[in-house]
């Protein structure tokens, strides 16, 4: 029995990718099909139980992934999938200031055919107001997010200093 137990808790740890490396592959993610292709093997394991911020790193795969559909309604279909994975983490965890990033990373990028930008407002404003709240490792993810960001302005950028 306890031979069992060391197993399902080994398995477990060990089938979940850890933050740090997850945060490291994103900000390349979207430079290369090979990129988002590796980034969604990596978050395949995933599911709804497992940590949020997890989560919605599986969320932006997808939504990545959608990128490289060849066909218009698989192309759809992913990036709806996608979409309401991450809308689902947000609403699960709204004051989470790194899912916020996540989707606004996302929003800030997609077509605007896709209709998908309605939160670029409210995260950089929760993002704003929070961001001073936050650990120095978040922090320094935040500040290189938001200093490459399209959505901040110069002007906007001015309270990470």
């Amino acid at each position: 029995m306890k031979l069992l137990l060391t197993f399902i808790l080994w398995f477990n740890f060990a089938g979940n990718p850890d933050l740090a490396s997850i945060r490291k592959m994103y900000t390349d993610v979207s430079k290369s099909e090979t990129n988002a292709k590796e980034f969604l093997d990596k978050l395949a394991g995933i599911s709804g139980n497992d940590d949020k911020i997890l989560v919605a790193y599986k969320a932006a795969s997808i939504l990545l992934d959608s990128k490289f559909e060849k066909k218009l309604g698989a192309k759809m279909e992913r990036f709806k999938e996608g979409a309401k994975l991450l809308e689902s983490t947000v609403k699960s965890d709204p004051n989470n200031i790194e899912i916020r990033m996540i989707r606004l990373s996302i929003q800030e990028n997609v077509p605007a055919i896709t209709g998908y930008k309605k939160n670029i407002k409210e995260d950089k404003k929760f993002i704003t107001e929070h961001y001073d709240e936050q650990n120095n490792s978040l922090k320094e993810y935040l500040k290189n997010f938001i200093l490459q960001s399209k959505s901040f302005s110069e002007k906007e950028r001015q309270f990470l200093k």
